[in-house]
């Protein structure tokens, strides 16, 4: 999102050079930049013991394809933090173990993703409202049901990460 007006006082703002920035929006009434803002959130591949991975269904998303366990950061949470508690609160699975693997920029949705495999013992799926249906998969499998690595998808590229470490 780039501001137009300034969210503390309202002036409008105007493009002022700012180092190796380049133009950024300046209010001059609060004397300080307002930098461009982007949503972040984190997605995790979360696997069992039995190397078995977990997928969703969550319909609002897609009807073809399944899903990662994923969500926004909430101001003053790290990518850790949101990655355990989205986990708990869509399949009700704590984790013992999170490695993070990388970070992409998803230019569909204008969202920074952190990319986790997080690892736990318990297989009990508890699910969420925000889930329609979830499972364990085979993680060869699971790289046929999620969207294709090919176009850039994240789950794509964590499930296939994971299978190239086994």
């Amino acid at each position: 999102m780039r501001f137009t007006y300034c969210p503390d006082c309202g002036k409008k703002l105007t493009l002022r050079e700012l180092g190796d920035e380049g133009p950024v929006p300046w209010c001059a009434g609060c004397d300080r930049p307002w930098f461009d803002m982007f949503s972040s959130a984190a997605i995790v591949l979360v696997v069992n013991d039995e190397g078995k991975v977990a997928l969703l269904n969550q319909n609002y998303i897609s009807t073809t394809y399944r899903n990662l366990v994923s969500g926004y950061m909430k101001p003053g949470e790290s990518a850790e933090e949101c990655a355990m508690r989205e986990v708990e609160e869509e399949i009700g699975l704590r984790m013992y173990r999170l490695d993070l693997k990388f970070t992409r920029w998803f230019a569909k949705a204008q969202v920074l993703m952190v990319g986790f495999i997080g690892y736990t013992h318990d297989t009990d799926l508890k699910l969420s409202v925000e889930v329609d249906a979830a499972g364990w998969f085979d993680p060869a499998e699971a790289l046929t049901l999620v969207h294709p690595k090919e176009t850039g998808s994240v789950s794509g590229i964590l499930v296939d990460l994971y299978l190239g470490e086994r």
